[in-house]
């Protein structure tokens, strides 16, 4: 009887145990699931800084070409980026960059971090694998991206616009979200051109990401040795060598540039407003597209800045994906 009791007893204290141990395991995944996030989050928002610090200038000369600037529209792409330091000084290359710079961390940080998330759930809750999911992740990450860092876009593209000499419709970030938002219909005037970025950035982001997956895992598999090397912190999984990173993420910006640089023209000219002359003939998607090539054509206005575009593009998505796979070894993401 006591003998019983006694193991009885022993049963009970294991089980009491063996709960109190349990609950104090169910936090943890919480916990790290936390901190992976933000540690993804940092390296999106580090590679998209890293990214559009490199090619700043040729992101200004891209809107003042696009756009038809008064000022610039009968130059050319390298004549535009010797014409802007002679006009405004060579700061005026980075006009606008400081509102760049606000919203690209948490763009690149939502796009990079939403592409995971994104690639997981197509991948275990729809079951949607190979290489049709990271175009689809891409789409929707790029999309999400773009929705919550827009009006930011908005403000750094009107700075942009502005030539140094001339009068200033804006005196800095805080005046043009002000401006913007008493004289052009409150909320919705940052969301000009909204329309043609999201249709312009499903294609963009889903064929980059898509196109640099690809290439990364064709190059892993079939030539490891020639152009893989061991991560920082797991020697035994393989990432790319910088130098090929380099490579296929310029790539991936360049045949993602090309299907949706169209859409870009339109949505800077309507994201630029009542600073154009003829902004009340690019009100919508469709009179935007019809109005620049009626007016301009297809090689001078629907891929005016084409050029600076590859020229700008490659080094950018090249730095992005290469900042990105390098930070997540550094934050121990693979």
């Amino acid at each position: 009887m006591f003998y019983s009791v006694l193991k009885t007893d022993e049963y009970t204290a294991v089980l009491i145990a063996a709960i109190m141990t349990t609950e104090a395991v169910i936090p943890a995944p919480v916990q790290k699931d936390y901190h992976y996030w933000l540690r993804s989050f940092t390296a999106g928002g580090v590679a998209g800084c890293c990214a559009k610090s490199t090619i700043a200038p040729l992101d200004r000369v891209k809107i003042l070409l696009q756009a038809q600037n008064p000022h610039y529209k009968h130059l050319g792409v390298f004549a535009t980026l010797k014409a802007v330091p002679k006009k405004e000084g060579f700061l005026g290359l980075y006009k606008g960059n400081g509102a760049m710079m606000i919203r690209i961390f948490p763009y690149g940080a939502i796009q990079f971090m939403a592409f995971d998330h994104y690639k997981k759930f197509l991948n275990t809750k729809l079951g949607i694998s190979g290489h049709i999911h990271r175009l689809m992740a891409g789409s929707m990450a790029g999309m999400t991206a773009v929705i919550c860092t827009y009006p930011l876009d908005v403000i750094r593209a009107r700075l942009a616009f502005q030539v140094t000499g001339e009068e200033h419709r804006y005196t800095g970030i805080r005046n043009a979200f002000q401006t913007i938002y008493l004289k052009e219909g409150g909320i919705s005037g940052f969301y000009w051109g909204l329309t043609p970025t999201i249709i312009g950035m499903a294609p963009y982001a889903g064929f980059s990401f898509f196109t640099f997956g690809t290439l990364k895992t064709l190059g892993l598999a079939h030539f490891p040795e020639l152009l893989g090397k061991p991560t920082l912190d797991n020697p035994d999984v393989l990432v790319l060598k910088t130098h090929v990173n380099l490579l296929c993420g310029g790539v991936a910006g360049a045949i993602a540039q090309t299907i949706s640089y169209p859409l870009d023209v339109a949505r800077r000219r309507m994201q630029l407003g009542t600073s154009l002359p003829d902004f009340d003939k690019c009100r919508s998607l469709t009179q935007t597209l019809k109005y620049v090539y009626n007016q301009y054509g297809i090689k001078r206005g629907l891929y005016r800045g084409l050029s600076l575009n590859y020229i700008r593009c490659i080094p950018s998505q090249a730095v992005a994906f290469t900042t990105y796979e390098f930070m997540k070894q550094v934050f121990h993401l693979n």
